[in-house]
Protein backbone atom coordinates (compact mmCIF):
# COMPACT_ATOMS: atom_id res chain seq x y z
CA UNK A 1 0.00 0.00 0.00
CA UNK A 2 1.41 3.42 -0.99
CA UNK A 3 2.14 6.28 1.39
CA UNK A 4 -0.38 9.12 1.23
CA UNK A 5 1.28 11.40 3.84
CA UNK A 6 4.99 11.69 4.60
CA UNK A 7 6.55 14.02 7.14
CA UNK A 8 10.24 14.50 6.40
CA UNK A 9 12.52 15.88 9.13
CA UNK A 10 9.83 18.21 10.49
CA UNK A 11 11.06 20.66 13.11
CA UNK A 12 8.60 22.95 14.92
CA UNK A 13 9.32 25.22 17.87
CA UNK A 14 7.31 27.95 19.57
CA UNK A 15 9.06 30.69 21.59
CA UNK A 16 12.23 28.61 21.69
CA UNK A 17 10.46 25.45 22.93
CA UNK A 18 10.89 22.46 20.62
CA UNK A 19 7.54 20.80 19.85
CA UNK A 20 8.56 18.44 17.03
CA UNK A 21 12.21 17.48 16.90
CA UNK A 22 13.17 16.55 13.31
CA UNK A 23 10.10 14.34 13.11
CA UNK A 24 9.66 11.65 10.44
CA UNK A 25 6.46 9.72 9.77
CA UNK A 26 4.91 7.88 6.81
CA UNK A 27 1.17 7.13 6.70
CA UNK A 28 -0.30 4.66 4.23
CA UNK A 29 -3.40 5.23 2.14
CA UNK A 30 -6.72 4.07 3.69
CA UNK A 31 -5.05 3.47 7.07
CA UNK A 32 -6.54 4.34 10.46
CA UNK A 33 -3.53 5.84 12.26
CA UNK A 34 -3.60 7.10 15.84
CA UNK A 35 -1.11 9.54 17.31
CA UNK A 36 -0.99 8.67 21.01
CA UNK A 37 0.84 10.34 23.85
CA UNK A 38 0.56 12.58 26.91
CA UNK A 39 -0.39 16.25 26.73
CA UNK A 40 2.38 18.35 25.22
CA UNK A 41 4.02 15.50 23.29
CA UNK A 42 3.41 17.13 19.88
CA UNK A 43 0.57 15.04 18.51
CA UNK A 44 -1.82 17.95 17.81
CA UNK A 45 1.04 19.97 16.29
CA UNK A 46 1.71 17.01 13.98
CA UNK A 47 -1.93 17.04 12.91
CA UNK A 48 -1.93 20.80 12.37
CA UNK A 49 1.27 20.55 10.34
CA UNK A 50 -0.40 18.02 8.02
CA UNK A 51 -3.48 20.26 7.78
CA UNK A 52 -1.40 23.34 6.93
CA UNK A 53 -2.29 25.31 10.07
CA UNK A 54 1.32 25.11 11.35
CA UNK A 55 4.31 25.98 9.15
CA UNK A 56 7.41 24.05 10.31
CA UNK A 57 10.75 25.83 10.52
CA UNK A 58 12.41 22.85 8.83
CA UNK A 59 11.32 19.77 6.89
CA UNK A 60 8.77 18.87 4.23
CA UNK A 61 5.20 17.59 4.10
CA UNK A 62 4.52 15.25 1.18
CA UNK A 63 1.06 14.30 -0.09
CA UNK A 64 1.04 11.37 -2.51
CA UNK A 65 4.72 12.11 -3.13
CA UNK A 66 4.23 15.82 -3.86
CA UNK A 67 5.68 18.51 -1.60
CA UNK A 68 2.76 20.50 -0.13
CA UNK A 69 4.76 22.29 2.56
CA UNK A 70 3.93 25.74 1.13
CA UNK A 71 0.37 24.88 0.09
CA UNK A 72 -2.25 26.77 2.17
CA UNK A 73 -4.63 24.76 4.33
CA UNK A 74 -7.73 25.34 2.18
CA UNK A 75 -6.02 23.84 -0.88
CA UNK A 76 -4.93 20.60 0.80
CA UNK A 77 -7.02 17.46 0.27
CA UNK A 78 -7.54 17.03 4.00
CA UNK A 79 -10.27 18.07 6.42
CA UNK A 80 -10.21 18.31 10.21
CA UNK A 81 -12.68 17.43 12.98
CA UNK A 82 -11.81 19.15 16.26
CA UNK A 83 -12.78 18.32 19.85
CA UNK A 84 -14.84 21.52 19.81
CA UNK A 85 -16.97 20.82 16.78
CA UNK A 86 -17.16 24.51 15.67
CA UNK A 87 -20.64 24.10 14.17
CA UNK A 88 -22.53 27.20 13.06
CA UNK A 89 -25.29 27.72 15.67
CA UNK A 90 -27.45 29.85 13.35
CA UNK A 91 -27.55 27.07 10.69
CA UNK A 92 -29.55 23.87 10.78
CA UNK A 93 -27.99 20.44 10.28
CA UNK A 94 -28.40 20.53 6.49
CA UNK A 95 -26.78 23.95 6.08
CA UNK A 96 -23.89 23.07 8.42
CA UNK A 97 -23.03 20.05 6.28
CA UNK A 98 -23.56 21.96 3.02
CA UNK A 99 -21.40 24.94 4.04
CA UNK A 100 -18.16 23.85 2.38
CA UNK A 101 -19.94 22.87 -0.82
CA UNK A 102 -21.58 26.29 -1.02
CA UNK A 103 -18.21 28.00 -0.53
CA UNK A 104 -16.86 26.02 -3.49
CA UNK A 105 -19.96 27.00 -5.55
CA UNK A 106 -21.15 23.40 -6.01
CA UNK A 107 -24.47 23.19 -7.95
CA UNK A 108 -27.52 22.94 -5.68
CA UNK A 109 -28.57 19.58 -7.07
CA UNK A 110 -25.14 18.13 -6.26
CA UNK A 111 -25.21 19.71 -2.78
CA UNK A 112 -28.54 18.06 -2.00
CA UNK A 113 -27.32 14.67 -3.23
CA UNK A 114 -24.10 14.75 -1.24
CA UNK A 115 -25.63 16.11 1.97
CA UNK A 116 -28.23 13.33 1.90
CA UNK A 117 -25.46 10.77 1.42
CA UNK A 118 -23.61 12.17 4.44
CA UNK A 119 -26.75 12.20 6.60
CA UNK A 120 -27.27 8.53 5.80
CA UNK A 121 -23.59 7.77 6.47
CA UNK A 122 -23.66 9.28 9.96
CA UNK A 123 -27.16 7.97 10.79
CA UNK A 124 -28.85 11.39 10.91
CA UNK A 125 -31.54 10.94 8.28
CA UNK A 126 -34.55 13.10 9.16
CA UNK A 127 -32.46 15.64 11.12
CA UNK A 128 -31.94 18.03 8.19
CA UNK A 129 -33.98 20.90 9.63
CA UNK A 130 -32.92 20.51 13.25
CA UNK A 131 -30.98 23.36 14.80
CA UNK A 132 -27.56 22.06 15.82
CA UNK A 133 -27.88 23.60 19.30
CA UNK A 134 -30.80 21.22 19.97
CA UNK A 135 -28.66 18.12 19.29
CA UNK A 136 -26.85 15.92 21.79
CA UNK A 137 -23.06 15.92 21.91
CA UNK A 138 -22.87 12.70 19.92
CA UNK A 139 -25.24 14.03 17.26
CA UNK A 140 -23.26 17.27 16.98
CA UNK A 141 -20.13 15.24 16.49
CA UNK A 142 -21.79 13.31 13.65
CA UNK A 143 -22.69 16.61 11.98
CA UNK A 144 -19.07 17.76 12.29
CA UNK A 145 -17.86 14.49 10.73
CA UNK A 146 -20.41 14.75 7.90
CA UNK A 147 -19.36 18.35 7.21
CA UNK A 148 -15.72 17.29 7.06
CA UNK A 149 -16.43 14.35 4.73
CA UNK A 150 -18.90 15.96 2.32
CA UNK A 151 -16.05 17.51 0.28
CA UNK A 152 -14.58 14.02 -0.30
CA UNK A 153 -11.17 14.62 1.29
CA UNK A 154 -8.53 11.93 0.86
CA UNK A 155 -7.48 12.31 4.51
CA UNK A 156 -9.57 13.11 7.59
CA UNK A 157 -7.76 14.52 10.62
CA UNK A 158 -9.47 14.04 13.99
CA UNK A 159 -8.14 15.94 17.01
CA UNK A 160 -9.54 14.22 20.14
CA UNK A 161 -13.08 14.36 18.68
CA UNK A 162 -14.59 12.14 21.40
CA UNK A 163 -13.10 13.97 24.37
CA UNK A 164 -16.29 15.86 25.23
CA UNK A 165 -18.52 12.77 25.25
CA UNK A 166 -19.43 10.56 28.21
CA UNK A 167 -17.92 7.07 28.41
CA UNK A 168 -20.84 5.08 26.97
CA UNK A 169 -21.37 7.48 24.07
CA UNK A 170 -17.63 7.63 23.41
CA UNK A 171 -17.43 3.86 23.04
CA UNK A 172 -20.41 3.87 20.68
CA UNK A 173 -18.82 6.60 18.56
CA UNK A 174 -15.57 4.64 18.36
CA UNK A 175 -17.48 1.92 16.51
CA UNK A 176 -19.22 4.52 14.34
CA UNK A 177 -15.91 6.12 13.32
CA UNK A 178 -14.47 2.74 12.40
CA UNK A 179 -17.55 1.94 10.32
CA UNK A 180 -17.39 5.30 8.53
CA UNK A 181 -13.67 4.96 7.82
CA UNK A 182 -14.10 1.47 6.37
CA UNK A 183 -17.16 2.49 4.36
CA UNK A 184 -15.53 5.64 2.93
CA UNK A 185 -12.18 3.96 2.33
CA UNK A 186 -10.15 7.05 3.25
CA UNK A 187 -7.22 7.69 5.57
CA UNK A 188 -8.04 8.69 9.15
CA UNK A 189 -5.34 10.30 11.31
CA UNK A 190 -6.60 10.40 14.88
CA UNK A 191 -5.17 12.15 17.94
CA UNK A 192 -5.87 10.93 21.47
CA UNK A 193 -4.25 10.49 24.87
CA UNK A 194 -6.63 7.60 25.64
CA UNK A 195 -4.71 4.33 25.38
CA UNK A 196 -7.79 2.11 25.18
CA UNK A 197 -9.23 4.25 22.37
CA UNK A 198 -6.00 3.94 20.39
CA UNK A 199 -5.79 0.17 20.82
CA UNK A 200 -9.47 -0.32 19.95
CA UNK A 201 -9.65 1.71 16.76
CA UNK A 202 -6.29 1.77 15.01
CA UNK A 203 -4.52 -0.11 12.26
CA UNK A 204 -1.32 1.62 13.36
CA UNK A 205 -0.45 3.40 16.62
CA UNK A 206 2.28 6.06 16.82
CA UNK A 207 3.38 6.57 20.44
CA UNK A 208 4.91 10.01 21.03
CA UNK A 209 6.80 11.75 23.81
CA UNK A 210 8.52 15.16 23.83
CA UNK A 211 8.17 15.66 20.08
CA UNK A 212 9.71 12.29 19.24
CA UNK A 213 8.27 8.96 18.15
CA UNK A 214 8.84 6.24 20.74
CA UNK A 215 7.30 3.34 18.79
CA UNK A 216 5.18 2.65 15.71
CA UNK A 217 3.25 -0.60 15.31
CA UNK A 218 -0.05 -2.42 15.36
CA UNK A 219 -2.02 -2.22 18.62
CA UNK A 220 -0.95 -5.81 19.37
CA UNK A 221 2.74 -5.00 18.81
CA UNK A 222 2.61 -1.85 20.92
CA UNK A 223 0.92 -3.63 23.81
CA UNK A 224 2.73 -6.97 23.72
CA UNK A 225 6.21 -5.79 22.66
CA UNK A 226 6.79 -2.27 24.01
CA UNK A 227 10.01 -0.72 22.75
CA UNK A 228 10.96 0.99 26.01
CA UNK A 229 9.72 1.56 29.57
CA UNK A 230 7.79 4.70 28.57
CA UNK A 231 5.69 2.79 26.04
CA UNK A 232 5.23 -0.13 28.44
CA UNK A 233 4.04 2.18 31.20
CA UNK A 234 1.91 4.46 29.00
CA UNK A 235 0.10 1.68 27.13
CA UNK A 236 -1.90 -0.21 29.73
CA UNK A 237 -0.29 -0.97 33.07
CA UNK A 238 3.03 -2.67 33.71
CA UNK A 239 5.42 -3.90 36.34
CA UNK A 240 8.83 -2.60 35.22
CA UNK A 241 11.95 -3.65 37.11
CA UNK A 242 15.67 -3.87 36.59
CA UNK A 243 17.11 -7.30 35.89
CA UNK A 244 20.09 -9.07 34.35
CA UNK A 245 20.12 -11.04 31.12
CA UNK A 246 22.16 -14.13 32.06
CA UNK A 247 22.19 -15.34 28.44
CA UNK A 248 19.73 -15.74 25.61
CA UNK A 249 16.34 -16.94 26.91
CA UNK A 250 17.34 -16.64 30.59
CA UNK A 251 16.87 -13.53 32.76
CA UNK A 252 17.41 -12.87 36.45
CA UNK A 253 15.28 -10.59 38.63
CA UNK A 254 14.27 -10.77 42.28
CA UNK A 255 17.41 -12.90 42.71
CA UNK A 256 15.74 -15.70 40.72
CA UNK A 257 16.51 -16.95 37.22
CA UNK A 258 13.52 -17.16 34.86
CA UNK A 259 13.31 -18.62 31.36
CA UNK A 260 12.08 -16.08 28.77
CA UNK A 261 11.65 -15.85 25.00
CA UNK A 262 14.02 -12.92 24.32
CA UNK A 263 17.55 -13.08 22.94
CA UNK A 264 20.29 -10.88 21.52
CA UNK A 265 21.05 -8.75 24.58
CA UNK A 266 24.37 -10.41 25.39
CA UNK A 267 25.46 -12.20 28.59
CA UNK A 268 25.24 -10.79 32.11
CA UNK A 269 23.84 -7.50 30.79
CA UNK A 270 21.62 -5.14 32.81
CA UNK A 271 18.14 -4.98 31.29
CA UNK A 272 14.63 -3.82 32.10
CA UNK A 273 11.97 -6.45 32.69
CA UNK A 274 8.29 -5.83 31.93
CA UNK A 275 5.42 -7.99 33.21
CA UNK A 276 1.79 -6.99 32.69
CA UNK A 277 -0.40 -7.23 35.83
CA UNK A 278 -2.89 -9.55 34.10
CA UNK A 279 -0.10 -11.97 33.12
CA UNK A 280 0.71 -13.01 36.70
CA UNK A 281 -0.96 -16.13 38.05
CA UNK A 282 -1.60 -16.33 41.79
CA UNK A 283 -0.62 -19.56 43.56
CA UNK A 284 -0.45 -20.68 47.16
CA UNK A 285 2.77 -19.50 48.82
CA UNK A 286 4.29 -23.00 48.99
CA UNK A 287 3.79 -23.58 45.25
CA UNK A 288 6.22 -21.06 43.75
CA UNK A 289 9.67 -19.48 43.95
CA UNK A 290 8.56 -15.84 43.68
CA UNK A 291 6.57 -15.01 46.80
CA UNK A 292 5.10 -11.91 48.37
CA UNK A 293 2.57 -10.46 50.77
CA UNK A 294 -0.68 -8.83 49.65
CA UNK A 295 -0.72 -5.20 50.82
CA UNK A 296 -3.90 -3.81 49.23
CA UNK A 297 -6.88 -5.14 47.27
CA UNK A 298 -9.15 -3.00 45.05
CA UNK A 299 -12.23 -4.30 43.23
CA UNK A 300 -12.18 -3.04 39.60
CA UNK A 301 -15.34 -4.67 38.28
CA UNK A 302 -13.87 -7.23 35.88
CA UNK A 303 -10.95 -8.10 38.17
CA UNK A 304 -9.29 -7.39 41.50
CA UNK A 305 -6.18 -5.23 41.61
CA UNK A 306 -3.71 -6.35 44.25
CA UNK A 307 -0.45 -4.73 45.31
CA UNK A 308 1.95 -7.44 46.46
CA UNK A 309 5.23 -6.78 48.29
CA UNK A 310 8.04 -9.22 47.48
CA UNK A 311 11.58 -9.19 48.86
CA UNK A 312 12.65 -6.42 46.43
CA UNK A 313 9.67 -4.99 44.54
CA UNK A 314 6.04 -3.94 44.83
CA UNK A 315 4.03 -5.89 42.23
CA UNK A 316 0.68 -4.99 40.71
CA UNK A 317 -1.52 -8.00 39.91
CA UNK A 318 -4.88 -8.15 38.12
CA UNK A 319 -6.79 -11.34 38.80
CA UNK A 320 -10.33 -12.67 39.10
CA UNK A 321 -9.07 -14.47 42.20
CA UNK A 322 -9.15 -12.35 45.33
CA UNK A 323 -6.71 -12.63 48.20
CA UNK A 324 -6.87 -10.61 51.40
CA UNK A 325 -4.34 -8.06 52.69
CA UNK A 326 -1.69 -9.89 54.68
CA UNK A 327 -2.02 -13.14 52.68
CA UNK A 328 1.21 -14.79 51.57
CA UNK A 329 1.08 -15.79 47.89
CA UNK A 330 3.33 -17.06 45.11
CA UNK A 331 3.42 -15.50 41.63
CA UNK A 332 3.77 -17.60 38.47
CA UNK A 333 4.95 -15.94 35.24
CA UNK A 334 5.37 -18.04 32.09
CA UNK A 335 8.28 -17.23 29.71
CA UNK A 336 6.01 -15.65 27.04
CA UNK A 337 4.82 -13.03 29.53
CA UNK A 338 8.29 -11.79 30.48
CA UNK A 339 9.34 -8.93 28.16
CA UNK A 340 12.95 -7.76 28.07
CA UNK A 341 14.10 -4.27 27.03
CA UNK A 342 17.38 -2.36 27.00
CA UNK A 343 18.16 -0.80 30.35
CA UNK A 344 17.10 2.81 30.91
CA UNK A 345 18.14 5.09 33.74
CA UNK A 346 15.76 5.32 36.68
CA UNK A 347 14.35 1.79 36.62
CA UNK A 348 14.02 0.07 40.00
CA UNK A 349 16.71 -2.58 40.44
Amino acid sequence: MKNIIELKDIHVSFDGEVILDHFNLAIKDKEFVTLLGPSGCGKTTTLRTIAGFVQPQEGRVLFEGQDISKLPAHKRQVNTVFQRYALFPHYNVYENIAFGLRISKTPEEEIEKRVKEMLALVNLKGYEKRNVSSLSGGQQQRVAIARALVNNPKVLLLDEPLGALDLKLRKGMQNELLRIQRQMGITFIYVTHDQEEALTMSDTVVVMKDGLIQQIGTPEDIYNEPANPFVADFIGESNIFGGKMIRDYLVEFEGIEFPCVDAGFGENVAVDVVVRPEDIEILDAQDGMLCGTVETVTFKGVHYEMMVRSDRFLWKIHSIKCREPGDKIAMKIIPEYIHIMKKEAGTVN
